[in-house]
């Protein structure tokens, strides 16, 4: 792989359903994919995003081989605002690694990150379109509106143990940053992420994401997602296919496989996960006293009752008027 971006080829991922609200009816989780959703999980939300995988890595160069499981945790909560949440992900691994020469096990914290996350823009943020209560398609077919993302920024720090054997020595403490964007077209979502990380240390790596997520019905979701990062040590892309099931309005499990595109190491790696939301503490945003959900609600079933008169009464105009001879 060259030092260029030429990897930067696009591709088309699915994931998780999302709302065009911070707060959200069901939960909404950035697994199984790797990407992040510009949207929050809501203020006073807490969220545990959990994974356990195999790994696979082959070296045909430097003629090694690691083969290994490891743990996945995300824990997220929405504070001060609805707009903002607290990160906090994980993930552990343990390994046997093989060469020409030597055999031994590996275990220590692949990722160890802290950060938050802030909504910038919401291109729905009060915005109401006209809900047409007669027709069901045309009050949910997809607006050009859709085309403009919503934005979020993200920034946060890597921690590193000594002697991690997943890590450089001087990658001590290092800040990661992340730019979000995020757009809505009915039951697809997609999902660019635009990553620094590492920044300041001996090997920096920039990467981005991109993510598709289709909704089949209220229960099935899959998606499609690839990955590309480069750093002066490392560049390669990864594909990534899976699906996630809704349990109930506050858990969903998933499944997913991931392939590298390269031999300096193959990669390859699938797993399960569970996520799970706390939201006894969420207080809802009040319209009048009410929710959003159940504003839009009443709207619309008076709106339903008033064109159900209107035609009523034009009815009884109709029968009511006299039949010329």
């Amino acid at each position: 792989m060259t030092r260029n971006l030429k990897f930067f080829i696009p591709a088309l991922l699915f994931g998780a359903t999302v709302a065009h609200a911070q707060y959200t009816d069901q939960i909404n989780t950035n697994r199984p994919g790797q990407s992040m959703a510009a949207y929050s999980v809501g203020k006073t939300i807490f969220q545990i995003e959990t994974g356990i995988s195999g790994t696979h890595e082959n070296h045909d160069v430097l003629n090694y081989e690691a083969n290994g499981v490891a743990l996945d945790l995300a824990l997220r909560y929405g504070a001060f605002a609805e707009e903002l949440e607290f990160i906090l992900d994980t993930q552990y691994r343990f390994d046997q690694y093989s060469d020409a020469l030597y055999t031994y096990n590996r275990n220590d914290f692949k990722t160890l990150t802290f950060g938050a996350k802030y909504m910038v823009y919401d291109p729905n943020k009060n915005y109401k379109p006209e809900r047409n209560v007669i027709s069901w398609k045309a009050s949910h077919k997809i607006s050009y509106r859709a085309l403009i993302p919503a934005i979020a920024v993200y920034a946060g720090f890597n921690l590193v143990g000594k002697n991690n054997p997943y890590s450089f020595p001087d990658d001590k403490l290092s800040p990661k940053v992340m730019a979000i964007a995020q757009n809505n077209f009915g039951k697809w979502v997609w999902v660019n992420n635009f990553i620094a990380d590492k920044i300041g240390t001996s090997y920096p790596s920039y990467g981005w994401i991109t993510t598709v997520t289709r909704g089949f019905n209220t229960h099935w979701s899959g998606f499609l997602e690839f990955q590309a990062y480069k750093s002066d040590y490392y560049a390669d892309g990864i594909a990534r296919v899976g699906a996630a099931y809704l349990l109930s309005d506050t858990m969903q499990i998933d499944a997913s496989l991931s392939s590298g595109f390269k031999n300096t190491p193959a990669v390859q790696y699938g797993g399960v996960g569970f996520s799970w939301r706390f939201d006894a503490d969420y207080n809802d945003i009040l319209l009048s006293g009410k929710g959003d959900r159940e504003n839009l609600l009443e709207e619309d079933q008076k709106k339903a009752k008033d064109e159900k008169d209107k035609r009523k009464k034009e009815r009884e105009e109709l029968l009511n008027t006299p039949v010329e001879p």
